[in-house]
C-alpha cells in the first residue's frame, strides 16, 4: 500500500511523514484537475484507503479503493483511475502488468493518473540509491518510456516544513538512520523540496497498447544515452 512515497512499519513515524508530504494539497487538486473526477467513479489503487482517497472524496469524487491493483473489481467500472507511488524506488520503470490492470477499470473516455517521485529534489537523497548520473539518466529514460505509452506529464513542486532545524533532524535520523543525519546536517532552513509527477492519459484500446509497448525499449535506450 503506497499512500506515501516511503514505507514504514513504525505507526508514529508514518503519521508524521504523512503530515509532511503534500501539506496543502496540490496532488488532490492536480488529480481533481488532470481527471475532472467530481461527481465521477474514481478507483485509488494500492491505497490503505483512508488519507488519498479521502482527499478525493472531499473534492465530490465517488471512490473506491483497493489495496491492490483492483481484481477484486469489475471491468469498466471507473471513469478514473488513479494509482499512488505503486513502483517500488524512485525510479522504477512503468509497469505494463499494472497498466493493464488499471486499464480494464476504465471505462471508454476514462483516465489513468500515476503518481510517484519526480526525483531531483531533496528527498531523494534520502532514498538508498541518492542522488547519482546514473539516476538522473534513469529519471529520463521513465519520462521517456511514459511519454511513448502516451502519457503526458504534471510536475508538483512541493515542500517538506518543519518547525525547526532540530525538529527535521530528530525525525529525519529516526525515520531515515544515517541518510537521514546526513540530509538534515545539509539543512540550512527547515525545509525540504520534493517533486512529485502526475503521468496522466486517456483510456486506450488493446491494439494500441501493444504498439505504445513496442516502442518502450526504443524509447528508454534513446533517453539513456
Amino acid at each position: 500500500m503506497a499512500d506515501l512515497p516511503f514505507t514504514f512499519t513504525n505507526p508514529a513515524i508514518a503519521s508524521r511523514l504523512a503530515r509532511l508530504v503534500d501539506c496543502d494539497g496540490k496532488i488532490p487538486r492536480a488529480i481533481a484537475e488532470l481527471g475532472a473526477i467530481a461527481g465521477r467513479d474514481v478507483v485509488v489503487l494500492r491505497t490503505s484507503g483512508r488519507l488519498r482517497a479521502a482527499q478525493l472524496r472531499a473534492l465530490n469524487a465517488h471512490v473506491t479503493a483497493s489495496t491492490d491493483d483492483g481484481q477484486e473489481l469489475p471491468a469498466a467500472c471507473a471513469d478514473v483511475v488513479v494509482r499512488y507511488w505503486g513502483e517500488s524506488g524512485a525510479v522504477a520503470a512503468p509497469d505494463r502488468a499494472a497498466m493493464t490492470a488499471a486499464e480494464r477499470l476504465l471505462r471508454p473516455g476514462g483516465r489513468l493518473l500515476m503518481v510517484m517521485d519526480y526525483g531531483r529534489d531533496d528527498v531523494a537523497r534520502l532514498r538508498p540509491e541518492g542522488e547519482t548520473p546514473e539516476i538522473y539518466r534513469a529519471l529520463r529514460a521513465r519520462d521517456a518510456q511514459y511519454a511513448a505509452q502516451g502519457f503526458k506529464l504534471r510536475v508538483i513542486h512541493d515542500w517538506w516544513q518543519f518547525d525547526s532545524l532540530e525538529e527535521a533532524s530528530g525525525f529525519l535520523s529516526e525515520a531515515f538512520g544515517d541518510r537521514g543525519e546526513r540530509v538534515a546536517l545539509e539543512m540550512r532552513r527547515p525545509r525540504l523540496s520534493h517533486k512529485v509527477v502526475i503521468y496522466h492519459r486517456g483510456a486506450v484500446r488493446a491494439a494500441e497498447a501493444a504498439d505504445r509497448a513496442r516502442t518502450i525499449a526504443a524509447a528508454s535506450r534513446g533517453a539513456a544515452r
